[in-house]
């Protein structure tokens, strides 16, 4: 056993991750990988966001099939137990396990990184096999290479975090090329290849011509079916985990629609919905409901993104913030590129990096642990202008709402309207249904806002359900050359004010009182009632 080589790492990780009381059995991904072995196509490159389960599928492959451990304490009452390959190939081969984000203390150049890496498994192979004496100068692959020559054996290579090193602050364009060739001379067309699983986040870098790492097939969240029941949690599974919760919860405080709201939304190119995984656990473990996936890490400001381009991009925050789907072409490699200067480009970057979900042809924000992180850029960032300063105004907004000012409601409606923005048009009620969202996000500190809410005997424009049990609620009702009168007649008729009553013979979740606003605009005298 080794540091590379037959590793306990792996091992031990998924054994730490499986004892998890909101584990989740994706075993059956090694089904996919077997029929690989020895094959011609046998190089997989898995690319999702961060904290979509890669490190734990690529433990779990290596806990597999590595030597030198005995899975059985951990597979025996998993789904891959009942397969016939399970027997074949548990524990059965040579894995050599690299993660790629780890680096010692101090390191500051990519040769030493790389070294460590490359004198860490020619080490392994001097312990492993002693009795071949070969030079330990030798380069890693000409060692693998003659160890195979020696006993035919041959190797599995999981490695994670592919992508770490151009993260890396010292690391150079020359060093990226370097490091693709190093992969390429390391994996390429080597007959001691049986099979490569590589995970990251960014799509493979094509940095020259001759690509390099041409030989993996990769998928991704986005463009490719194959392996997308494997990355993130399915409806079927979350539903599981919080039957767990409630088992296991004294007092839950979160509801299984709490946790679609926050963070389900996120499309696979199978069709699938899949749900953020780390923030599913994290929230049914502290029975709290938060923003935990993008409260850490390098690419959480959604405004690194768009700061390129904010002319262009400015236009669809509104529409993008308001649960609308916006056009663009995603090309996967753009993300991979120091300068971002086209919406494409940047929209492909923060589809692969999780702030966007992309589904035929279109891009959009997944849900609402996404939507804060767009609310904060947009209540912050003053080079957004408009929307930066309509946001400021929708503090004044919420509060004139809760104390019927009416007047200043409509002047701030007016201050939207005035501004140079195409999305004030009013075409249709999604225009008018955009700016409200952007005068009352505010509100989003305090209310759960949810638009085209099913209440009553029909389809609401907005409610507004207090985090606060007992403050104020409103149920906000939007019409184009009509009144403000007709809306809030149309709340009273449709009995809208029954979503916030619960179910028969249940205590109401909200004591405080209910307010009908109607909002009109009149396409000829452009003013808002």
């Amino acid at each position: 056993m080794g540091f590379y080589l037959n590793s306990v790492f792996p091992f031990a990780g998924y054994q730490e991750m499986e004892s998890d009381v909101y584990f989740v059995d994706k075993s059956l991904l090694v089904c996919e990988l077997v029929p690989a072995l020895g094959k011609r196509n046998r190089y997989f490159c898995i690319t999702r966001p961060r904290r979509f389960g890669k490190s734990v599928m690529a433990n779990m492959v290596g806990a597999f099939f590595e030597k030198d451990v005995d899975g059985r304490s951990l597979f025996a009452d998993l789904a891959i137990a009942k397969e016939d390959i399970y027997e074949k190939h548990l524990n059965k081969h040579n894995v050599i396990y690299i993660d790629f984000s780890k680096i010692p203390e101090k390191l500051d150049d990519y040769q030493s990184y790389i070294d460590r890496i490359s004198d860490g498994i020619k080490q392994d192979f001097l312990q492993t096999y002693p009795e071949l004496k070969f030079d330990k100068d030798m380069a890693v692959w000409d060692i693998l290479f003659y160890v195979f020559q020696k006993t035919n054996d041959k190797f599995i290579f999981v490695m994670d975090e592919w992508d770490a090193v151009f993260q890396l602050p010292f690391v150079t364009e020359d060093n990226k090329k370097e490091y693709l060739l190093f992969l390429k001379t390391l994996l390429k067309d080597q007959v001691y290849v049986e099979l490569a699983y590589m995970t990251g986040v960014l799509p493979i870098a094509k940095y020259s011509d001759g690509s390099e790492l041409n030989m993996f097939v990769e998928y991704s969240m986005a463009t490719r079916a194959k392996f997308s029941e494997y990355f993130g949690f399915l409806d079927s599974e979350v539903d599981k985990l919080y039957e767990t919760y409630l088992s296991v919860e004294q007092k839950p405080k979160i509801t299984r629609e709490d946790l679609r709201i926050w963070y389900d939304g996120y499309f696979t190119k199978s069709g699938n919905r899949i749900y953020n995984p780390r923030s599913v656990v994290c929230a049914l473990t502290d029975n709290e409901l938060a923003n935990y996936w993008t409260s850490s890490g390098t690419y959480d400001s959604v405004f690194t993104y768009i700061k390129n381009n904010v002319a262009e991009v400015r236009e669809d925050l509104p529409l993008l913030f308001a649960g609308e789907t916006v056009r663009s072409d995603i090309q996967e490699y753009a993300a991979t590129a120091m300068q971002l200067n086209t919406k494409d480009e940047i929209y492909s970057a923060m589809v692969v990096y999780g702030l966007l979900t992309y589904e035929n042809g279109c891009v959009s924000i997944p849900n609402k642990e996404l939507k804060d992180s767009f609310a904060n850029t947009m209540k912050k960032e003053k080079s957004l202008g408009y929307i930066y300063n309509l946001a400021r105004e929708s503090i004044k907004m919420v509060n004139a709402t809760l104390a019927g000012d009416i007047k200043t409601m409509a002047e701030i409606l007016k201050f939207a309207h005035d501004t140079e923005s195409p999305i004030f048009s009013y075409n249709s009620e999604i225009e008018l249904s955009t700016v409200v969202n952007l005068v009352y996000l505010a509100a989003r500190n305090e209310y759960r806002v949810e638009r085209e809410d099913k209440a009553g005997e029909g389809y609401v424009d907005f409610i507004f359900y207090p985090e606060c049990k007992s403050a104020d609620a409103f149920i906000l009702e939007l019409k184009i050359d009509s009144t403000p009168e007709e809306a809030i007649q149309q709340i009273r008729d449709k009995n809208y004010v029954l979503r916030f009553k619960g179910k028969l013979g249940e205590k109401p979740k909200y004591t405080g009182k209910v307010l009908a606003v109607g909002i009109s605009y009149d396409k000829k005298t452009k003013v808002h009632s």
